[in-house]
C-alpha cells in the first residue's frame, strides 16, 4: 500500500499540484489557517476532489471549527475523518487522533497512527523548540504501531526509525509559511 503524507498546508492546499499517485492520501491536520468554516470548507471540498481511493484527515491547532467535532456529515465513503476513531484499508488498522485530546487513547493493534502533534524528541523541533507531546510519545511507545504520521513541528520535517517505528513529520511548510517540503510517500509492505 502507498501512502501519500501531507500536513500543515495552512490553507495553501490549492497550490500543490503533481501529486503521485497513490493508495491513500493522509493530511495530519492543520489544513486550515484561521481555523474558519469556510477555510475548512474549502478543504474539504478539494480534498475530496483529489483522485486517491482512500482519503484520511485529522484535525490540528489551527483547524479550531473541527476540534469538538465528532464527524462530519456527508463524506464519500472513501473520505474518512479520525477523530479519535480508526478504519481500515485492506486489512491495514489506521487511527487518528483528535488535536489536544485530553486522553491518549489508542488501541492496541493500530497499524498507522495519525495525529497532529508529534511524539516528544521525534522530529518535533521548530524555530529552536520541541513541539512534541510527552504522553503521546509513552502510548505510543506502549502500542507500538508499525507508523505513526504527523506534522505540526514545521522545521522538523523528515522521517526516522527507532523502536521499530516509523515516525514521519509531513510538514510541507516551513516556519515563515513558505511552501518548502515535499509530500512524502510510505510504502507499507
Amino acid at each position: 500500500m502507498k501512502i501519500l503524507q501531507i500536513s500543515d498546508t495552512h490553507s495553501r492546499h490549492l497550490k500543490l499540484k503533481n501529486f503521485p499517485k497513490a493508495d491513500v492520501i493522509v493530511h495530519c491536520g492543520d489544513f486550515a489557517d484561521n481555523g474558519t468554516e469556510g477555510e475548512v470548507l474549502d478543504f474539504l471540498n478539494w480534498f475530496m476532489m483529489l483522485p486517491y481511493p482512500q482519503k484520511i484527515f485529522v484535525t490540528g491547532n489551527h483547524d479550531l471549527c473541527l476540534w469538538d467535532a465528532t464527524g462530519i456529515e456527508d463524506l464519500p465513503d472513501n473520505m474518512h475523518f479520525l477523530q479519535d476513531c480508526g478504519c481500515e484499508i485492506n486489512g491495514v488498522k489506521f487511527f487518528g487522533l483528535a488535536y489536544n485530546h485530553p486522553e491518549i487513547l489508542i488501541p492496541e493493534d493500530v497499524d498507522v497512527l495519525v495525529t497532529h502533534e508529534p511524539p516528544i524528541m521525534i522530529l518535533d523541533q521548530s524555530a529552536g523548540i520541541h513541539w512534541g507531546n510527552a504522553p503521546l510519545y509513552n502510548r505510543v511507545m506502549e502500542v507500538k504501531p508499525r507508523y505513526h504520521l504527523f506534522g505540526h513541528a514545521h522545521e522538523g520535517n523528515g522521517i526516522m526509525e527507532q523502536d521499530g517505528i516509523v515516525f514521519s513529520n509531513g510538514a510541507l511548510l516551513d516556519d515563515v509559511m513558505n511552501m518548502r517540503y515535499e509530500p512524502r510517500m510510505i510504502e507499507i509492505q
